[in-house]
């Protein structure tokens, strides 16, 4: 690993610190800076699952009190998410590199749609919400969840606004318990993805240590950038880079 390989890494990890507490997304900064440093495709998703996990566990406690209120309302999800989880890890590994990096451009240009599209899923989940007769979730919602937990295991980026249509099944309009729930969701279904990938030998503990730390500078560094940087600059620079990424898989 180089000099230049290693402030790649750092300023992807920073970067997508800072975008994941401001907007989500920032997994596209991390994966797309472990390949462009050699990493097989593979193991620079499986590694950069392991990087941003204790961002989303950190964010995750911060919930704590509104998680231990819904728990029980969450518990059919969070079963669907683990074994959702697991699914997509095994997946992922069972997938040939080749084959994989052929499906990078379209998956990076999913999420990047899914990420300019979050308004609308969150409407549309709002609606969904407003016709609901139970909070209980039902088949539809953790039929949802559970394909989401599957593409969190497998890749990751995008899951996040994936939830905010299954999770307002049952969570409705309140930001802090939407929010509350993605999150938990969210470190249960990729961290026993990440569980799956460290026994398999997938994952570049050397780019981890450099990624995870820059990553947690940068959520803590969001504060300043958010007073700085409108929220809406932040999302159509996620959005741009995005499409130029996924572009650039595309002919490379």
């Amino acid at each position: 690993m180089t000099y230049a390989d290693i402030l790649l890494l750092l300023g992807s990890g920073f970067l997508a610190g800072a975008v994941n507490a401001l907007a989500g997304g920032g997994t596209i900064f991390t994966f797309s800076a472990l390949v462009a440093i050699g990493l097989p495709p593979v193991t620079a998703n499986a590694t950069s699952a392991l990087s941003v996990l204790p961002g989303q566990i950190a964010s995750t406690t911060a919930y704590r009190r509104e998680i231990a209120t819904a728990f029980r309302r969450l518990l059919p999800f969070s079963i669907i998410s683990a074994i959702g989880g697991i699914l997509g890890g095994l997946l992922l590994l069972n997938t040939d590199e080749s084959a994989f990096r052929a499906l990078v451009p379209f998956l990076i240009l999913f999420a990047t749609i899914l990420f300019m599209l979050t308004p609308r899923i969150a409407s549309f989940g709002e609606g969904l919400a407003a016709r609901r007769k139970s909070d209980a979730p039902g088949a539809l919602a953790t039929g949802l969840q559970g394909l989401v937990a599957i593409y969190g295991g497998y890749f990751g980026a995008g899951m996040g606004i994936m939830m905010l249509g299954s999770l307002s099944l049952t969570e409705g309009r309140d930001f802090h318990a939407l929010n509350a729930a993605k999150n938990w969701l969210a470190c249960i279904m990729q961290g026993l993805a990440v569980v799956v990938f460290i026994f398999s030998g997938a994952i570049d503990y050397r780019a981890v240590v450099i990624v995870a730390t820059a990553s947690i500078l940068g959520g803590w560094g969001s504060v300043v950038v958010g007073r700085l940087v409108p929220q809406r600059m932040i999302r159509w620079f996620v959005i741009f880079t995005g499409l130029a990424l996924s572009c650039w898989y595309f002919v490379r």
